[in-house]
């Protein structure tokens, strides 16, 4: 994509999020709608200043994205290793997917106060919900990517003389990994709405029982706030992975609907 084009996309972009955000004020300050339900931009901002200021920003954001954090790690890691022992081992894999597919099958807000009770209301049982939700997305994933490896590229892995090792480390792992970095950027989402729920349910802070609080007391600029610094986290999460993955699939040619393949210039 030549920068010109890029330039362009990014002028677009900000133009229309400015636009919304100036309309969404006038509307808001001209009594179009009653502003109690969504709060409007010059409070919100006002409100960040305020949270800021009181040192309550940094301690909940600290909180919430510790518990998100450490459930993608540890939810992302056994996605992949029980992906990749369930996809080698296919009588395995029909013993347990279908189990751990009713499982997913489970809204986990409903076994949210069960994880509370189980771990307490710690750091532990935020994790562990977290984690337990990426896992699920990353685990998927990565099974999918390794049912679709080609055939083809592990007989001739065999061929050269590739031991079973081998074949998984430089053939089926990078074969894979567009469906498991799929997985993990969905799961991105899925560990800050976990630690999120988990703090609903039962905590003394985090992002989670903030919003929780604020609703309580109609503070609905509290609650936008909270909202748009966990979108600015999302955009920045994003926005590394795109990175990685640009790195990792750095042998891939891109391709559009023309077929035609071309590399980034």
């Amino acid at each position: 994509m030549g920068n010109k084009k890029k330039y362009f996309i990014i002028i677009i972009r900000l133009l229309l999020i400015g636009a919304f955000i100036l309309f969404w004020e006038w509307s808001a300050r001209s009594k179009l709608y009653n502003p109690l339900f969504t709060s409007y931009p010059s409070e919100i901002l006002k409100d960040l200043v305020d949270f800021y200021t009181s040192g309550d920003l940094v301690k909940h954001t600290s909180v919430t994205l510790r518990e998100a954090f450490i459930g993608l790690f540890y939810g992302t890691v056994t996605g992949i290793i029980v992906g990749l022992i369930l996809g080698q081992f296919e009588i395995l894999g029909k013993i347990l997917l279908p189990i751990i597919t009713a499982v997913h099958g489970i809204p986990q807000l409903t076994l949210a106060p069960i994880y509370i009770l189980w771990f307490g209301l710690g750091l532990t049982s935020k994790i562990f919900l977290a984690g337990l939700m990426v896992f699920f997305h990353v685990f998927f994933s990565t099974y999918a990517g390794i049912q679709n490896v080609e055939p083809k590229l592990i007989e001739s892995a065999n061929l050269l003389g590739a031991g079973k090792v081998q074949t998984l480390v430089h053939v089926v792992l990078p074969s894979s990994m567009p469906f498991i970095l799929s997985g993990i950027r969905v799961g991105v989402g899925s560990s800050l709405v976990g630690a999120i729920i988990g703090e609903y349910i039962g905590a003394s802070a985090g992002f989670g029982w903030m919003i929780a609080y604020a609703s309580s007391f109609f503070n609905i600029a509290r609650v936008m706030s909270c909202i748009l610094i966990l979108l600015i986290v999302g955009i920045l999460l994003n926005f590394s992975l795109d990175k990685i993955e640009k790195y990792l699939l750095r042998w891939r040619a891109p391709t559009n609907l023309s077929m035609e393949n071309k590399r980034n210039t």
